[in-house]
């Protein structure tokens, strides 16, 4: 009789069935993407779970010293090795080829022996419960948010191992799960597109006003301010600690709310600081193409207030109302504004609370602004049922994906 561990493919090192691990190059680049014609190298970003994104790079000096250096190729098997804990060994397989896009030092290419394995099926693999925990406890580094890997831990990961024909019979399983995943994101994003089209609409383009609309300071509309400040030291005085809202928590139009730290404050920073349903959140800094993003704060969480990196701000509802205020701020208006505010450094770009006080905003008149908050609250309630199904979706993708590989696929 056969059980079933005698069922379990045989385990092997991921190393034992790669022909070669290559890697890129680390190069002086600028913060901007590469053009047609220009060369670029690929950021992070570029690799995370599932998704090769090749807008996600640094544009190269025309004298860059790129030869040998890998490009990215149509089905490269690329992984991370350097990112947060929970991206460090990210993997994804780029549909398209992009022979101006080389690999960075932090981005690998895992060359697959073709007589020993399939690419999808070890695709997969590195997604599992037991890859990403060998991954994840060999990470190194001092800061939570840069964790390392070695190509040595990579070569060592545990892959189970089953004849190439069960490989791509469980690669193609897999394949249609994570597609059913691949169009709920797809449907959200036809939503966001819908929400931008009818923006333009019903206003014109921001930036060149065609219906007219009178042009403000945003401080003529909206109290304007920054958040609480980490006290090192607070003398033996009675504090608590409530959730509190960083930088990675507001993202461009939408509040992420699964990862909310605590913050030890002095009780009277409670009131200060908390923010009530309405105002808007907007980041103080981070890369140039994502300055100045924000979102709209519903009061998810209560008591929560802000760090000094995110800006609050509330409109006066007489004159400005908050979703119509957010869409007219990450406008191609309140990025071209914030760019050519922002101070730079080393590709990292911030604002600061006078910048953020004279941005323009446009205002129509209230009745044409309540159209849109209308409209706003109809779009974010069909978001919230398509990630409902996408909840599922994924809920079957992570059943399938644990069972194929533990043998009871």
């Amino acid at each position: 009789m056969r059980t079933a561990a005698s069922s379990l493919p045989a385990t092997v090192r991921l190393g034992s069935v790669l022909s070669a691990i290559e890697a890129g190059k680390s190069l002086k680049a600028e913060p901007r993407p590469a053009g047609p014609d220009e060369m670029g190298v690929l950021k992070l970003s570029a690799v995370t779970w599932g998704t090769f994104d090749p807008s996600e790079n640094k544009t190269l000096p025309p004298d860059a010293d790129v030869a040998g250096v890998p490009t990215v190729e149509q089905g490269d098997l690329l992984i991370s090795r350097a990112n947060t804990t929970e991206l460090v060994g990210a993997v994804a397989i780029p549909v398209d080829s992009h022979p101006n896009l080389i690999l960075s030092d932090k981005t690998l290419r895992l060359v697959v022996d073709p007589a020993l394995g399939e690419r999808r099926y070890l695709y997969y693999a590195l997604r599992s419960p037991v890859a990403r925990q060998h991954i994840e406890s060999r990470a190194t580094g001092t800061s939570g948010s840069m964790r390392n890997i070695s190509q040595e831990t990579i070569r060592e990961i545990p892959v189970p191992l089953p004849p190439l024909s069960a490989q791509r019979r469980i690669a193609a399983i897999l394949d249609e799960a994570d597609a059913l995943r691949r169009k709920r994101r797809e449907a959200l994003g036809l939503l966001d597109e819908l929400l931008r089209s009818a923006f333009l609409e019903m206003f014109g383009d921001p930036v060149t006003n065609p219906r007219g609309w009178p042009v403000v300071r945003l401080d003529t509309a909206a109290d304007i301010a920054s958040g609480v400040t980490k006290r090192h030291k607070l003398n033996g005085r009675s504090t608590v600690t409530v959730p509190y809202m960083r930088v990675a928590n507001v993202q461009d139009g939408h509040i992420r709310l699964d990862d909310v730290n605590g913050i030890e404050v002095l009780p009277e920073d409670v009131e200060r600081y908390r923010l009530l349903p309405g105002d808007l959140l907007l980041t103080e800094g981070g890369d140039p193409d994502k300055l100045g993003r924000g979102a709209v704060w519903y009061g998810e969480i209560d008591p929560c207030i802000h760090q000094n990196h995110v800006f609050r701000v509330r409109c006066d509802t007489s004159k400005l109302l908050p979703e119509f205020g957010s869409t007219i701020l990450g406008s191609d208006l309140g990025k071209r504004y914030f760019a050519r505010s922002a101070k730079q450094t080393t590709g990292i770009a911030s604002i600061n609370m006078t910048q953020l006080r004279g941005a323009p905003v446009l205002m129509p008149p209230l009745s044409e602004q309540l159209r849109w908050e209308t409209f706003v609250a109809a779009h974010r309630n069909q978001v919230a049922a398509r990630h409902r199904q996408g909840d599922q979706a994924d809920h079957l993708f992570n059943s399938l994906l644990q069972r194929a590989f533990t043998g009871r696929l």
